[in-house]
């Protein structure tokens, strides 16, 4: 609890604890009132619920709004400032600091998810789901703020308040995407509490049919977005900081984002099947259950230490507390679904393999297989200690032995879906299937070949460019035959406007195989030589000629720098050394200029400004910039997705002639 003696110490830490305290007085109100009101299906009681939400949502702005200001004004009187900041840091590195530690990341989730609570609050529909939902998304906020007021403190004073601060990591303020990352993340973490408050509902209640899918529908794409914008911006990060030129290592905890991402978008396709055959009722329960769950094994992963990561904090009391509650979520949504599992029991099953429904459960299939392989090499090292004492780790070749397999499935999945019909394949529809696959399997043969023509020898990037050539192709026939049915391309913008969830898949789809090129390249043919500079000495590595122009000192308030001015080509790249007031240790700064057909990535090593010279890695990773064009393409269609109406879905009828959705 909160060390109220020292509180003569900091004003602002003691106001920040009375905020928490209200923050968690109203969401134990808004649990029980939601928890009464939905037994009594009492109004009232649900309004109470609504307005304590709103009372929580309050008094956790007020706390973290305390933070920021404790922050930003230097108050060493609270011990989280004391430890994470210092005078001398820039204004945006004291913004980010809230988040940059464990106790502030903490407080951050839970203000985001009272947020999400208060938006539910006021757009969830006034039905018997309500009060429940309410009051499920009040459990988690009471986990959190409780976590806040109890082993991850951010406003514990100081007893000695000294006159300067330890400052942040150093790694955390060395790039402006610490502003940008940790949020996202968080936001698409978070994100999926609200489909699993819905599902927790539905189950409560017995409303188990796909109302509480639609009402969700838009609530698991943002979440979903978000998740995706999380993951390639810590790509994008990790590629531009490290030095090392990569983008993704598979490290334990890149790895917990990646999980609850692969559930999620496994949830986002079955979905479509319930709300279209009524099937995989139970399936979609499960997997958002433990897609949700699987955010706080991550966060367990990240802040108790029991793997070893450049990402996680240092070990401490939280670890077995999120453990804990990682197996409340569970027991709680696989305890609720297995009480249903009558109603939930499918009451039709899948008539064909070769249909819509089909090819997109073989998808999900695949996507868990994939998460559940990833959980087995991230979990494997820990399981190995705690059975034999020895300390190992799981390395890229592990994962990309069947990660690489995976990925290609997924390509050839992914193209298939979109124009098989629902239900089966009846004679004519075989016919019209191959009318329209003949041209994206030639497509996938003729790029498979030239790659081998010209000198791709690798038979994994070969096959990617294959399958990302079919895939092209196909989007390319139905978006086409689309726009023809209606008159031409013109038509294709109100194509768009009628049917954005459609064809905000096909732009996200087209984001994938963006990134799939990029990956395939960069991951084949990345390149790394390190050369020793001197000025005006040229030297050629890696088929590009560097030449040392200058190498000076640059001298800040938080940190001295190394920098080189590197002259590549006609380029000029001016990477850094930096030393950290607070920490002696030498941080690399690359500098990249990008390029659509390769990036310029060069890395100060080691130099010495006396003597005159610098030790620099030049890297060279074809189509890597192809990545975040197309995360970005990807965050485009899932933008385009969210626009459409909230509406119920009409049950597919037994099978139409036509092939459904591929000419429309």
């Amino acid at each position: 609890m909160p060390d109220f003696l020292g509180y003569n110490f900091s004003p602002v830490g003691a106001a920040g604890s009375l905020a928490l305290l209200f923050a968690l007085g109203f969401a134990l109100v808004a649990l029980f009132a939601g928890v009464l009101g939905g037994v009594r299906r009492d109004e009232r009681l649900t309004d109470m619920a609504r307005f304590a939400v709103w009372g929580n949502f309050g008094f956790m702005t007020v706390a973290i709004g305390l933070l920021q200001y404790a922050i930003l004004t230097d108050d060493f009187s609270v011990r989280y400032v004391a430890n994470h900041s210092m005078t001398v840091s820039p204004l945006w590195v004291k913004w980010v600091t809230l988040w940059a530690a464990l106790e502030g990341s903490v407080l951050l989730w839970a203000w985001i998810l009272s947020l999400y609570a208060f938006l539910v609050s006021l757009t969830a529909r006034r039905d018997v789901l309500r009060p429940w939902v309410l009051a499920t998304m009040s459990l988690s906020v009471i986990f959190f703020v409780g976590l806040n007021l109890t082993v991850a403190s951010p406003f514990t004073p100081v007893v000695d308040v000294p006159a300067q601060g330890r400052g942040p990591n150093p790694l955390l303020q060395n790039h402006w995407m610490m502003a940008v990352h940790p949020v996202l993340m968080y936001l698409g973490f978070v994100g999926l509490s609200v489909p699993f408050a819905y599902a927790v509902a539905a189950m409560v209640t017995g409303r188990l049919g796909e109302s509480w899918l639609v009402q969700t529908r838009r609530w698991t794409l943002v979440a979903w977005g978000f998740l995706s914008a999380a993951i390639a911006a810590g790509a994008w990060w990790s590629y531009e900081i490290l030095g090392w030129g990569g983008y993704w290592a598979w490290d334990p905890v890149e790895n917990a984002s990646f999980i609850p991402w692969l559930l999620a978008t496994a949830f986002l396709h079955s979905v479509q099947i319930q709300e279209r055959r009524r099937m995989l009722k139970t399936w979609n329960i499960y997997l958002i259950v433990f897609a949700y769950a699987a955010t706080v094994l991550g966060t367990f992963l990240t802040r108790s230490g029991v793997v070893e990561s450049v990402h996680a904090f240092s070990n401490g009391p939280i670890g077995p507390v999120f453990l804990g509650f990682f197996a409340v979520l569970v027991a709680l949504g696989v305890g609720l679904a297995t009480w249903r599992l009558p109603q939930i029991r499918d009451p039709h099953s899948l008539d064909s393999p070769l249909s819509r429904e089909g090819s997109m459960l073989g998808g999900n299939v695949v996507f868990v297989v994939f998460a559940l392989l990833v959980v087995l090499g991230t979990l494997f090292p820990v399981l190995v200690e705690a059975v034999r004492g020895i300390r190992t780790s799981v390395g890229e070749p592990f994962y990309n032995f069947f990660a690489i397999p995976i990925g290609l499935l997924l390509l050839l999945l992914m193209g298939i879906g979109p124009v098989l019909p629902w239900r089966k394949a009846g004679q004519g529809d075989l016919r019209s299937l191959w009318a329209l696959a003949r041209w994206p399997v030639l497509a996938l043969l003729a790029a498979t070949v030239l790659a081998f023509v010209f000198g791709i020898r690798n038979p994994g990037l070969a096959l990617t460019l294959g399958l990302c050539a079919y895939n092209m192709v196909g989007l390319g026939q139905l978006v086409g035959g689309s726009a023809r049915a209606r008159g031409g391309l013109g038509a294709l913008p109100g194509l768009v406007r009628e049917y954005p969830r459609r064809y905000g898949a096909y732009v996200a789809h087209l984001g994938i195989v963006l990134m799939a090129i990029g990956i395939g390249f960069s991951g084949t043919y990345k390149a790394r030589q390190e050369v020793t500079l001197r000025p005006g000495a040229a030297q050629t590595v890696l088929g590009k000629t560097l030449t040392l122009t200058a190498l000076g000192t640059e001298q800040r308030p938080e940190r001295q720098s190394i920098v080189a001015t590197v002259q590549v080509g006609r380029e000029v790249l001016t990477p850094k050394l930096n030393t950290y007031v607070n920490m002696p240790q030498q941080v690399a700064m690359p500098a990249v200029k990008y390029h659509l057909m390769g990036d310029t990535y060069v890395t100060l090593l080691s130099g010495d400004v006396r003597e005159q010279w610098a030790t620099v890695a030049v890297i060279d990773s074809p189509l890597v910039s192809w990545i975040w064009w197309g995360g970005a393409v990807l965050l485009l269609g899932t933008a385009l997705s969210v626009t459409a109406p909230v509406r119920e879905t009409v049950a597919v009828r037994p099978p139409a002639r036509t092939l459904e959705g591929a000419t429309v």
